[in-house]
């Protein structure tokens, strides 16, 4: 069904908002895909907390034209299924290589990501990327290292002095 002007202003400012949002953003050639396909891919995705949006291509340029999504617009074209994460860099990737896996009719075009333009090769690079969530807590591990050491340490005094008052008592 065609959409008339006033609708069209309608989902290029539902894209915009979403691309001024993202940190990054995932191009996909969807053909070949079944309902089911493309109903296990938007359920991976909002497991994932990333927006899945078919649109024209036409007000996909329209929508990034300014953002930094701008970076994908020389491989929008065919059937193209955006994704757009918020929160996570590697998001939509991870979503799109675990979908891959299993359904070779997806094809990964580009991704952008932070406005720049990663080629699908690069795919699995990004996805392996650690979570938020993951590299604070490699962070926190690598903080607590030494102040575990310092505990231990500071906690082998006490041992020590009480075992040389014993060995001076004995002697006494």
């Amino acid at each position: 069904m065609a959409l008339n002007l006033e609708a069209k202003k309608v989902v290029v400012e539902q894209v915009n908002a979403l691309a001024n949002d993202a940190i990054s953003v995932g191009v996909a050639e969807y053909r070949g895909l079944t309902v089911d396909q493309m109903t296990m891919l938007r359920a991976s995705a909002l497991d994932a907390n990333v927006s899945l949006r078919v649109v024209k291509n036409s007000l996909a340029k329209l929508a990034f034209n300014e953002t930094t999504c701008e970076c994908v617009l020389p491989v929008l074209s065919g059937p193209v299924i955006l994704g757009f994460s918020q929160e996570d860099p590697g998001a939509v990737a991870r979503v799109f290589n675990n979908f891959v896996k299993d359904n070779e009719d997806l094809v990964v075009k580009g991704l952008g990501v932070s406005g720049e333009f990663v080629q699908a090769d690069q795919l699995k690079r990004i996805a392996n990327l650690p979570t938020k969530d993951q590299a604070i807590s490699t962070v926190m591990a690598l903080m607590l290292a030494p102040v575990e050491k310092l505990v231990r340490t500071l906690n082998e005094v006490p041992t020590k002095v009480t075992r040389v008052v014993s060995a001076v008592a004995q002697q006494k």
